[in-house]
């Protein structure tokens, strides 16, 4: 029995051992990348069932009151938005984007003294442009803003990053939701008598 025939017993070497194990590391980081892509689509479109909801309830809103919530003293989108439970909606969890650590609000009651992760133009009436933005994931900042300009966090940390650097979605009047990168493709302006709520 010559010294190769000892080690050709059938079981592996150890430098088949080490690609099969690399191989493996290499498979698993590529799954846990496409399963995080995955997850932050799955989020993504949720966000934008919310603001679908949302829309709805602002609907019902204006048709029972003629005009979309108001309160001339707030300071925070979650104010007049909480004017839309419970007659417009009982659902309180669309008010929290899936991606935020937000915590979740009590179900069908008012929340105008607690966080909620959307931004809300207030001010928009009936015969605004149904493509008007109306709502949208938390803003940069309360001003207007022009195409190009920065209207989500370009890097993750806030404001503006319900998304994380990911963008964010923006609402019409008309009810279409409208994903954005950091930057809008499209100009976000309003009149002086429409101001913008951050959360």
């Amino acid at each position: 029995m010559n010294a190769s025939d000892r080690f050709s017993t059938g079981g592996f070497s150890l430098l088949e051992m080490l690609v099969v194990v690399v191989l493996m590391l290499v498979a698993t980081v590529l799954m846990t990348g496409h399963l995080t892509i995955s997850s932050r689509q799955h989020a993504l479109a949720n966000c934008q069932n919310n603001l679908q909801k949302i829309h709805l309830a602002l609907s019902l809103y204006k048709t029972d009151n003629g005009g979309f919530p108001f309160l001339q003293e707030a300071k925070t989108s979650a104010e007049p938005l909480s004017l839309l439970v419970p007659k417009s909606t009982t659902m309180t969890e669309i008010f929290i984007c899936p991606l935020t650590k937000d915590k979740a609000l009590p179900e069908a009651a008012s929340f105008a003294d607690r966080k909620i992760s959307y931004a809300y133009y207030m001010g928009r009436t009936t015969n605004d442009d149904p493509g008007a933005i109306i709502a949208s994931d938390a803003q940069v900042n309360d001003s207007p803003k022009s195409a190009g300009q920065q209207v989500f966090s370009p890097d993750g940390k806030k404001p503006g990053s319900n998304h994380g650097k990911d963008g964010g979605n923006l609402l019409s009047c008309g009810g279409e939701v409208i994903a954005s990168g950091p930057k809008t493709s499209r100009d976000l302006l309003f009149p002086a008598a429409v101001r913008l709520l951050n959360p």
